[in-house]
């Protein structure tokens, strides 16, 4: 593979052509408590499970399983009881209470302990944002260093990459123009005056091109930010086995995964806002035919969470009902757009294209052929399915491990996607555009859309009546 680096970083075994879920083992059946089936491992006690997570002078645990543990582990113990425990039984098993250290052993132990830690911290570094994380880490580091003076020096590094890592998500965070959910209908009263006052997309970006690239850069530094764990976090309920509290009850870690769902659904409003406001039949009909050219670029660049946003924002009934204006617009490129993100068959034609693009994102030359970015929240309706349709645990109180490396295997595939670099040139102007720019509610909508074309139903004309009088302060 050209261009790959030489290094094996922790999320090579990411991309779905490298991710094994075949944890192989010589013979079926039970194996210090982990159940095979076809060299697969289905099913374990936690206990097990904790001890293949760790490592000895003779072994180290897969890349696919540790990826998979760490994720789903989550379900039934939190990070720092489990990495408390880890420390534990390495203490326990490698002697390392013991006033005269066995060194040569320890130096055997020493790498792999020190590489199940690194990529810990590397895959899931939200984890280790909990002081009592850094404490055992640096516990553990202590007690093997005498046995080596480089461990001290692996240790800082570790650290300095893990400091790295979280002030570089955190200050992204903080970056992220904070989405602006200052809706405003008010807008509607400036339908009947000259538009200097609200600037338009097509005032700031009239090459549909270019607005689909910057769409992505938003897309990509939102996805960047989701911890791969929020997938499970965002579906934790109570343990079975533990009866009292769920591993996370004091705050759902998703904060990320809900600021990207709030990013979509404004999305949809700003181009359903963008077409009703202008007053004239016309213009709107321009701004519908220059979204769906936008539409089709974020097709054809594999940003599917942007061209379901816009399509969804087209389809708003404020929108879909202005007959007028949809009699002037080409609307034959929209239909082949729609059918692509037809519902039907569970999405059968999104999914087939999703895989396309995640097969060209495989074996591409260039940042711009690896983009995929999936339509977000079917993925987590995937997942949510996925982890509402087979238990956890099994009736003997196994865990479902099969399951989860269906999970990891979903997760994993996200992993490898939101690493992606935007290849395209970022343009401030147009960002903040998209972050900052005003929307109409959904009554601001209606009103803004008869304003364009008036009510043709009863209903629909009490409708425009009293949004008049609530919004415009008309009779």
């Amino acid at each position: 593979q050209e261009g790959m680096p030489q290094t094996l970083s922790s999320t090579s075994m990411f991309t779905p052509c490298g991710f094994s879920p075949h944890l192989h083992t010589s013979k079926e059946g039970e194996q210090g408590g982990l159940i095979f089936q076809d060299g697969n491992l289905t099913s374990a006690s936690l206990d097990a499970l904790i001890q293949h997570l760790i490592p000895t002078t003779d072994y180290y645990p897969e890349k696919a399983y540790i990826f998979t543990f760490l994720l789903s582990s989550r379900l039934f113990i939190e990070p720092h009881e489990l990495l408390s425990r880890v420390c534990h039984k390495c203490i326990e098993q490698q002697r390392l209470d013991d006033p005269v250290l066995d060194k040569a052993r320890i130096r055997k132990f020493g790498p792999k302990i020190l590489q199940l830690l690194t990529e810990w911290t590397e895959t899931f570094p939200y984890d280790f944002q909990e002081e009592r994380m850094i404490g055992h880490l640096k516990d553990m580091i202590h007690r093997i260093a005498p046995c080596d003076e480089a461990y001290w020096k692996k240790m800082n590094q570790l650290l300095q990459a893990l400091n790295q890592k979280l002030a570089t998500l955190s200050h992204g965070q903080e970056g992220i123009v904070k989405i602006s959910t200052a809706v405003s209908d008010k807008l509607v009263a400036f339908k009947t005056k000259p538009p200097t006052i609200q600037r338009e997309i097509l005032s700031v970006c009239s090459d549909p091109y270019t607005l689909a690239q910057q769409l992505t850069h938003v897309e990509l530094e939102r996805l960047s930010h989701i911890g791969p764990e929020e997938f499970v976090q965002a579906f934790v309920h109570k343990d079975p086995l533990d009866g009292t509290k769920t591993c996370f009850s004091e705050q759902k870690k998703t904060s990320n995964l809900e600021a990207y769902v709030k990013w979509f659904n404004r999305l949809c409003y700003l181009v359903a806002t963008e077409i009703c406001m202008p007053a004239k039949k016309k213009q709107r009909a321009q701004v519908i035919e220059f979204f769906i050219d936008v539409a089709r670029e974020c097709f054809n660049i594999g940003n599917f969470n942007s061209l379901m946003a816009i399509i969804s924002g087209m389809n708003m009934s404020p929108v879909s009902r202005l007959k007028k204006t949809w009699s002037k617009v080409k609307t034959a490129k929209f239909f082949i757009l729609e059918h692509q993100m037809d519902p039907t068959g569970n999405f059968y034609n999104y999914r087939t294209a999703l895989r396309g693009a995640a097969h060209r994102s495989l074996t591409a030359h260039s940042n711009r052929e690896k983009i995929v970015i999936p339509f977000f929240s079917l993925l987590i309706k995937d997942i949510y399915f996925l982890n509402e349709g087979c238990a956890n645990r099994l009736p003997n109180g196994h865990v479902n491990f099969e399951k989860f490396l269906e999970l990891a295997k979903q997760v994993g595939e996200f992993i490898t996607w939101k690493q992606v670099e935007c290849p395209f040139e970022q343009d401030p102007n147009i960002i903040h555009y998209l972050h900052t720019a005003p929307i109409f509610t959904e009554d601001g909508l209606y009103l803004a859309s008869y304003e364009s074309e008036s009510p043709e139903n009863q209903t629909e004309k009490d409708r425009w009546k009293s949004l008049r009088s609530t919004i415009l302060g008309k009779t």
